[in-house]
């Protein structure tokens, strides 16, 4: 069958092969195979421009010569990259199905989505919506030069890990780049990454997403996987929105960060049943996402986003493994955070299954041998998993090292034996499974949440802007507002909020385990006590960078902690304290009141590794000065940090640290103090 117009190419469309899924390029023309069981007829679109309207041709595909059981698939001769397509599918009309034949589909693996004529609305009525449609793009993934980057490969256990929002990371005028809001504008940024001392950088989601819609700043939402979303991209026409992604990684990896997606697999952008049909839904409904067995014209719901995808039906583990393993063979990307993984263990019936396969195919592919896989162990109906995650290499968010260490930090009593627990790895969590201290990502704050300054400066959420009358975000936040809610110019409070940021931050860096840091926590950056900026496209939701220079000496104390834990292998080390390598002690040395409700204090002597110092920890979270015993076995100790000092004096550099007289050491109220022993 040829394709031809008035003064158009002429298209020859013959068979083509059933994999790879998705539109492959080469010099002669393009290969496009798709999936869908159910289909009846499928039509492909071909635009000869991304703004068209209408397609300039319309191939139907033969199903005696263009599918192979439940794959469709042609090979469109003479067609070039990039090249603007889309897919019409029948099926049929009964419960559980949504075929549309009047709708233009997107390809689930395509690498370039177009939204110039997009309409959300139209594409959640009946009908036709050809001509305001979203359209796949057809790119060469293969012509890009790496000049011979690869992924870093650092160990998990040696990374300190920054997570960031690509579009608020840099929207600020404040952050004076040249392409605000772009993957270029986080490269602009990397002397301030290097000079922090963070090692990896996480993107929440780069995949593409309709940025227009209300409530979808964050980007959480996706509507195709494999592409890079264009928002972010300073030229999104054709192949560069890879190239521009491909050009930070590469920038990145030169200065020796690695880079790590925020995926979301748990569920799509189409949302429920009332949500647009523009790809899963109308392609194969009842093979892409958990139906409602009662009435499968809507949907189970585990994700709290309308719809959750068949993480386990074998076409959708197909796809995940697929996304995954492009972007770390095409992308360069080094490790991916999983949003609400525990719907990834989930089977038929939403039950969760102790040996889930999509869980276990990333774990063993060969491709993503060397990547990291990190885990938000739970999802919106109830599954939590921190602790339990299925495999060896995943790691986890530990969210309860989050809230042990926010209750300690505000003043909460009897907590010393959790706090020993999380500073040593949270062994309580993973030892028993055979598993390390690297399968722990320990945080203080992440995207979801307060920042850290709002955790000391708000007693409660303040969402008012976010129109959902202050309903949304979570209401117990182990937050403590120091005195004040809120801004204020009252001296006392002010100094209070910086030492406990600065506890907060020093506990951190103190555990092993691998920390995470939110983007703009090292300056004090505020969301006004919004817990929940998903929808805040705005200042509220931007990092604003006037904070790097009101707030210089905290991001001072960060950049000399962060290199602090990299002098000190101790603080490093995948695996869990032993006797012989912590002793843990109250103000009185081998006293450390495990049982006392009351107790506020905790303190601890690490030997070193590697031919490091000892280090001598005093945790004093009592609001008034007490004196800690220090060992009197000979040795010398100097100070390197105490977070109650003023700016330049709260952590020494190396070298300049001071000695340390006398048999005690007297931490002022909610403050910490760290001694290294001195030759």
């Amino acid at each position: 069958m040829t394709s031809q117009a008035l003064d158009q190419p002429v298209y020859t469309l013959e068979s083509g092969r059933s994999h790879p899924f998705g539109a492959r390029c080469d010099a002669d023309g393009v290969n496009f195979a798709l999936f869908s069981e159910h289909a009846t007829a499928v039509e492909l679109l071909l635009f000869d421009s991304f703004d068209d309207e209408q397609p300039a041709h319309v191939f139907a595909l033969d199903p005696r010569d263009n599918r192979s059981f439940a794959t469709w698939h042609c090979y469109v001769r003479g067609l070039r990259a990039p090249a603007c397509y889309g897919y019409r599918v029948h099926g049929p009309d009964t419960p559980g199905h949504r075929f549309d034949p009047g709708k233009v589909l997107l390809d689930p693996y395509t690498k370039g989505v177009v939204r110039s004529r997009w309409d959300r609305a139209a594409a959640c009525r009946p009908g036709d919506n050809t001509a305001t449609s979203m359209r796949s793009v057809a790119l060469d993934v293969d012509s890009y030069d790496w000049r011979g980057d690869r992924p870093l490969n650092r160990p998990l256990a040696d990374q300190v890990i920054y997570e960031l929002h690509v579009g608020g990371f840099t929207r600020s005028p404040s952050a004076t780049v040249s392409r605000p809001g772009t993957f270029t504008a986080v490269t602009e940024k990397i002397p301030h990454l290097v000079r922090l001392g963070v090692t990896a950088v996480e993107l929440m989601p780069v995949a593409d997403f309709d940025a227009s819609q209300a409530g979808n700043f964050w980007g959480y939402s996706t509507a195709a996987f494999f592409a890079p979303h264009a928002g972010y991209c300073a030229h999104p026409g054709g192949g560069a929105r890879l190239d521009e992604f491909r050009d930070m990684v590469r920038a990145l990896h030169s200065a020796g960060i690695e880079v790590y997606l925020d995926v979301v697999f748990n569920h799509t952008d189409e949302g429920n049943q009332l949500g647009p049909l523009f790809s899963f839904a109308g392609l194969d409904n009842a093979n892409y996402y958990y139906l409602d067995p009662a009435d499968p014209r809507h949907y189970d719901d585990y994700s709290g986003c309308g719809n959750t995808l068949m993480a386990n039906h074998p076409i959708v583990t197909k796809l995940i493994k697929d996304c995954l393993e492009f972007w770390v063979r095409d992308m360069h990307v080094d490790g991916f955070r999983f949003d609400e993984a525990a719907v990834l263990t989930r089977g038929a019936g939403g039950a969760v299954l102790d040996e889930p396969p999509v869980v276990w195919q990333i774990e063993l592919s060969e491709t993503l041998a060397d990547t990291k896989i990190i885990a938000e162990a739970w999802d919106a109906a109830g599954a939590y998993e921190v602790g339990r995650y299925p495999g060896y290499r995943w790691a986890e968010w530990n969210g309860k090292f989050r809230d042990t260490m926010r209750r300690f930090v505000r003043g909460d009593a009897g907590l010393v034996g959790e706090v020993a627990d999380r500073l040593g790895g949270s062994a309580s969590l993973y030892q028993g499974r055979g598993h390390a201290p690297g399968n722990s990502i320990n945080f203080i704050t992440c995207h979801d949440g307060f920042t850290l300054a709002d955790l000391v400066s708000y007693n409660t959420k303040h969402n008012e802007a976010n129109g959902e009358h202050n309903r949304d975000g979570n209401d117990d936040n182990m937050s403590w507002n120091c005195g004040a809610e809120g801004p204020t110019d009252d001296p006392a409070v002010l100094a209070l909020r910086e030492q406990q940021m600065k506890n907060l931050a020093t506990l951190l860096m103190l555990a092993r385990g691998v920390p995470m840091v939110l983007a703009g926590d090292e300056f004090a950056r505020t969301q006004q006590g919004n817990n929940n900026a998903y929808c805040q496209d705005n200042p509220i939701g931007w990092v604003n960078w006037h904070f790097a220079g009101l707030n210089a000496g905290l991001l001072r104390f960060w950049r000399g902690l962060i290199a602090f834990r990299a002098r000190h292998a101790t603080l490093r080390a995948d695996e869990f304290y032993t006797p012989d390598e912590v002793a843990w002690h109250g103000v009185e040395l081998g006293a450390p009141n495990w049982s006392d409700p009351q107790a506020r204090a905790l303190a601890c002597t690490i030997r070193g590794r590697a031919g490091g110092p000892d280090l001598h920890v005093l945790m004093n979270m009592y609001w008034e000065p007490l004196d800690f015993q220090l060992p009197a076995d000979g040795r010398r100790w100097v100070r390197a940090v105490d977070t109650a000092r003023p700016a330049g004096d709260d952590l020494r550099d190396e070298g300049a640290e001071p000695a340390v007289d006398g048999p005690n050491y007297t931490a002022q109220g909610r403050s910490i103090a760290v001694l290294q022993s001195h030759a």
